[in-house]
């Protein structure tokens, strides 16, 4: 981070594993099983993209708003009943899968029509095909969930097709930001291009290495060092958008991001970011050197 931003402070008393307190899996101690707490963080996700959607789309449309409220308030109601929850039901499952497909749907419309010069919210086009992937995700999740047999759920290309996944999340976040900051912002903006240039790195490795896992190695030990690194430079990006965030609330930061919420739903995204590439990391074979 640069001298002139001040330190984000969000996770200093989170424990040993440097998460957030309101994170699911981190220091707030948040009852419920992993999945669970993976559950809980998107469908509060998924309600916070509605809402971000309602306030981008032109007063035109009450039609779209409309839609996108009702979204929101459909997975307020679910995020009640998985933090309500001591386990995942079928019939949760069952609701969310439906809700998420519902939004997939919407999303989808939404971006056809701004493809198609029919709509022009205040939203950019690649945000909505950001938020449509992030929502394909959670509901591979929840398949996932109804599945019996995960045979082959750490199969090396798998696991790197997720590390390819949050990495172009990751770039994706810096370039929203960097288009949202006021012009006057320059030290920020320098920091989240120098940001932006290291992830563009990091996703056409991850893409190659993810290739090269078609190969089946026995033993991936370069894959292993590039999630340290990914994990490391997701660790800077999280700093530096809980410093934004902070900036935000403070009143303290010129640009036109709607809320500071925005800059905190992208920092949680981050701290899931780093979790998940942390158990990646450790089921990514490696071979140890022997001792001559």
């Amino acid at each position: 981070m640069d001298k002139e931003t001040p330190e984000a402070k969000y996770w200093g008393d989170s424990g040993k594993s440097g998460m957030p307190g309101d994170w699911p899996g981190g220091g707030g101690g948040g009852k419920g099983t992993p999945v669970l707490n993976e559950i809980r963080f998107w469908t509060r996700i998924m309600k916070e993209h509605a809402m971000f959607i309602a306030a981008g789309l032109p007063c035109d449309r009450p039609d779209l708003i409309r839609t996108a409220k009702e979204f929101e308030a459909r997975f307020a109601d679910l995020e009640a009943k998985t933090l309500r929850a001591n386990t995942v039901t079928p019939s949760l499952v069952r609701e969310l899968r439906e809700a998420v497909s519902d939004l997939i749907e919407f999303k989808y419309d939404l971006l056809r029509m701004m493809l198609e010069c029919q709509l022009r919210p205040n939203l950019f086009p690649l945000l909505i095909d950001h938020i449509t992937r992030e929502a394909v995700h959670f509901l591979a999740l929840l398949d996932m969930v109804c599945e019996t047999h995960h045979g082959d759920d750490h199969h090396l290309r798998m696991l790197l097709s997720r590390v390819v996944f949050w990495i172009r999340i990751m770039k994706e976040h810096i370039e929203f930001v960097i288009h949202l900051l006021d012009p006057s912002e320059r030290s920020l903006i320098n920091q989240a291009q120098e940001l932006r240039r290291v992830f563009v790195r990091l996703l056409q490795t991850a893409r190659e290495l993810e290739s090269m896992a078609n190969a089946r190695p026995r033993f991936f030990n370069s894959a292993a060092r590039f999630v340290d690194e990914a994990i490391a430079r997701t660790t800077e990006l999280r700093d530096f958008k809980g410093a934004a965030y902070e900036l935000l609330l403070m009143c303290k930061l010129l640009s036109a991001i709607p809320s500071p919420l925005l800059a905190d739903h992208i920092r949680r995204e981050a701290d899931m970011a780093i979790m998940e590439m942390r158990e990646i990391r450790e089921h990514i074979p490696v071979r140890k050197p022997t001792c001559p």
